[in-house]
């Protein structure tokens, strides 16, 4: 069984770390296989959109398995080993392919610990099992995040969180993440994947072009001068106005024909 499982139902890409006897921790060849995935997810246009979970009931992703990587690290440890790193995060999203603009949903399931939480904050929406639990360990073997999660956590949740999760090593609960918007919402664990699912039906019923520059947009003003921000987004935002779909598409609401109109055809549950 591989390490990591991907398939294809509809317009929609289900991503599993498959190592439940492991939690699900990211070793050398289940990172290779994830490249390999987002990869073939990026490059894919019959899917719009991707679901990422955990095998089993006690772990999203609990990081990266340090039995493989540690002797890796050591044997190829060197002066431009960091420089080598920097595009090659791990399991892909969370640096090296951190730029893929379809948009990604985290169904967390349970522990995400680590590289596992950098995982979930490399995706888009997160959805939390009330089992879901997530922490960052790492300062406790003398080491901290490395791969997205201090920047993703400071941009997500603000430097009160990050101090917080970063200097006392203690995990937060699957409540108090919503509380800091770490993650969308909180639902019963037998309900989790439907939730997710239909995150992923709400993202698909929009237009993909304009779904895919607002995530670029977003990644792109994140952290910027205000001035800086305004301009791009309003370069993004109006770009496509002139393309015969969107002109189509203001078209059809500007004459009232449109399906999508608020309060007259209940979208929000579709």
């Amino acid at each position: 069984m591989p390490k990591a499982l991907y398939e294809k139902r509809g317009k929609i890409a289900y991503v599993t770390f498959n190592r439940p006897e492991a939690m699900n921790a990211i070793d050398l060849e289940m990172h290779e296989l994830l490249w390999d995935i987002w990869r073939e997810f990026r490059d894919d246009d019959a899917v719009e959109v991707a679901i990422v979970t955990g095998a089993g009931d006690e772990a999203f992703c609990a990081g990266a398995d340090l039995k493989t990587h540690l002797p890796h690290w050591v044997a190829h440890a060197d002066a431009m080993l960091p420089r080598r790193k920097i595009g090659d995060g791990l399991g892909g999203i969370t640096r090296g392919l951190h730029r893929i603009y379809k948009p990604i949903v985290a169904a967390v399931n349970g522990w995400a610990l680590a590289g596992g939480l950098e995982n979930a904050l490399a995706c888009d929406i997160r959805i939390a099992s009330e089992r879901a639990q997530f922490g960052s360990f790492e300062v406790r073997r003398g080491f901290h995040h490395g791969d997205g999660g201090i920047v993703r956590l400071v941009n997500i949740c603000g430097a009160g969180l990050a101090l917080e999760m970063l200097l006392t090593g203690e995990p937060i609960d699957a409540e108090r993440a919503r509380q800091v918007n770490m993650v969308s919402r909180v639902v019963p664990h037998e309900k989790l994947m439907e939730e997710a699912e239909k995150v992923a039906a709400q993202i698909l019923r929009n237009d993909p072009w304009a779904i895919r520059s607002a995530k670029e947009t977003i990644l792109n003003v994140i952290g910027r001068p205000l001035d800086d921000p305004f301009a791009y987004e309003a370069f993004t935002g109006y770009s496509g106005a002139p393309t015969p779909p969107v002109r189509q598409l203001l078209g059809r609401f500007y004459d009232k024909t449109d399906e999508g109109r608020a309060g007259k055809h209940g979208r929000t549950e579709e």
